[in-house]
């Protein structure tokens, strides 16, 4: 039974490195091009919420009846759940331990809740505890500027993945009039 907690605790861990790969590439390549003839979440999201959602003042809600295009679909949750669990079932299938896929089953879970309550509360700001916190502010601002630069910071809970390929931005190329706000951090060049 210990070795079960041991394996769970593993399988989290990876699952949250994993998480921020998986959530660059359906970033990447679901939500930010058609696939295939499989056009869904390009159209939701780099059809709709990037022509809702800016870098500018519109980075933020303004008009009530957009509120809806800021989380992904309710069915979505699940399906991202059980399309990212597939590697950990079969590694825990082939080592026989299913605390791996107990622990990250819960940490893949956990990564697309957070995902889902930060990007709400980056677009959605009401000043909350979590926008208060410095990495907040450093995840509000690398958002921010993949609402400028599409093609670059595809993540938003952990930007691991944006780091290791080559994606990462930490600042605009050029100004802009960008969002501001108590949790958005200046994301202009340094002079």
């Amino acid at each position: 039974m210990d070795f079960f907690w041991i394996w769970s605790l593993i399988g989290f861990a990876l699952a949250v490195i994993y998480g921020s790969f998986f959530e660059w590439s359906v970033h990447k390549f679901l939500m930010h091009r058609p696939f295939g003839g499989f056009q869904y979440a390009f159209r939701a999201h780099a059809v709709v919420h990037h022509q809702v959602f800016k870098a500018d003042h519109t980075y933020h809600l303004i008009h009530d009846h957009d509120k809806e295009t800021i989380p992904m679909a309710w069915w979505n949750g699940p399906v991202l759940i059980l399309l990212s669990s597939i590697p950990f079932v079969l590694a825990s299938w082939a080592l026989g331990q299913w605390g791996l896929v107990t622990g990250s089953a819960i940490g893949m879970t956990s990564y697309y809740v957070l995902y889902e309550r930060i990007h709400w509360c980056m677009h959605l700001p009401k000043a909350r505890r979590l926008e208060q916190s410095w990495l907040f502010r450093r995840l509000n601002g690398h958002h921010l500027l993949h609402h400028r630069y599409m093609h670059k910071n595809f993540n938003v809970v952990f930007p691991l993945a944006d780091l290791c390929l080559g994606t990462l931005m930490l600042r605009a190329k050029t100004r802009f009039a960008q969002a501001m706000g108590p949790s958005v951090p200046d994301v202009q060049p340094q002079a």
